[in-house]
């Protein structure tokens, strides 16, 4: 099974017109799965429902996908956040769909210009219609398919958005597999809390399975894992590994922050510099965590977060780095390396 993340900034029909709706809270997700001879090829819709008044979701949303849809409705200031919120988050594929509401009219030249000048050179304009755009976005998922690969056997890394108790099966943490997979029985660890666990059963579109790889939204049943060590930012890894007899080593998956070194990419339209002092919030892997300058030095950046922020030692996406009373929001994407003090 492959599945495709798309972040989508558009209207519930349009939504609709391309995937079959699921889960529909804060953020809604719509589906649509095709079944060949290599097996089910998946399109996951993830729409940010509350956008732009709730900013957090629709960075989630980017987080988690690679590929994206925006629905032109006017050229506006909204619409220069979305674009430079995609370029930050390096979503080089996707689809445009220009669609003014009834009566008015919409520069599409200007709309193109727009997504060249942040950088969205790969996305093309498309037709209203939902059959096209389906095949459009499977078209896409070709195009990145050596991208998911590589993603889904670099090491795991599972940020949990939801957790609760279940009778009779027990406490459940549910999450976008961001890297890696993960396996019924498998040891896991709990960051920052560095509880433990195993995986006791998973779960992926009400389906039970024994794997679920990155891309896959997972329901994983955790057996001996504890209430407390689940946080409203918690990071499930599988644990470090040191056999000397055997001479392996397997590292944790990633780098724990708690002040970092910060190189910011900054965003076209953004004319806002950061200063000691200042508070931002970092974006990556499903994490919005909040921080604050405690240095300026030329290009680089010193931040001390509140809480630790995880970042992939293999590969990791870019962090995009937001203040909320700026405009746009989006200051940039950055690179970070841990400060040991």
């Amino acid at each position: 099974m492959v599945v495709l993340n798309i972040a989508v900034i558009a209207s519930d029909e349009l939504a609709r017109n391309i995937a079959k709706p699921a889960d529909q809270r804060d953020v809604h997700t719509y589906v649509h799965k095709e079944t060949g001879p290599d097996g089910a090829r998946i399109l996951s819709l993830i729409r940010p429902a509350k956008y732009p008044e709730r900013l957090p979701p629709f960075l989630n949303a980017l987080s988690t996908s690679h590929a994206g849809v925006i629905e032109i409705r006017a050229i506006d200031a909204t619409l220069g956040e979305v674009l430079v919120a995609f370029a930050s988050a390096g979503i080089q594929r996707g689809l445009a769909v220009v669609n003014p509401p009834e009566g008015e009219w919409l520069d599409e030249e200007q709309a193109r210009m727009l997504f060249n000048q942040v950088g969205l050179k790969g996305w093309t304009f498309e037709q209203n219609d939902g059959v096209h755009l389906r095949e459009r976005l499977y078209q896409l998922m070709d195009d990145v398919e050596e991208v998911l690969e590589a993603n889904a056997n670099a090491p795991l890394v599972l940020p949990v958005d939801q957790h609760f108790n279940v009778k009779g099966i027990g406490l459940v943490a549910i999450g976008y597999v961001q890297s890696g997979r993960v396996c019924v029985h498998d040891e896991v660890l709990l960051l920052p809390t560095d509880g433990t666990g195993s995986a006791k059963s998973l779960q992926v579109m009400d389906d039970d399975v024994d794997v679920a790889t990155a891309g896959d939204r997972v329901g994983l049943a955790l057996r001996n894992a504890k209430d407390e060590h689940l946080t409203g930012n918690t990071i499930i890894v599988h644990p470090p590994v040191e056999d000397k007899r055997a001479n392996i080593t397997v590292p944790l998956a990633v780098d724990r922050h708690a002040r970092s070194v910060l190189h910011l990419n900054t965003s076209p339209f953004q004319k806002r510099i950061l200063v000691g002092g200042d508070v931002i919030h970092a974006s990556i892997d499903l994490q919005f965590i909040v921080g604050r300058v405690v240095e300026v030095n030329g290009d680089e950046t010193v931040v001390e977060w509140e809480q630790p922020l995880f970042v992939r030692k293999d590969n990791p996406p870019n962090v995009l780095i937001a203040q909320l009373d700026s405009k746009p929001r989006i200051m940039g994407s950055a690179t970070v390396s841990p400060l040991n003090d």
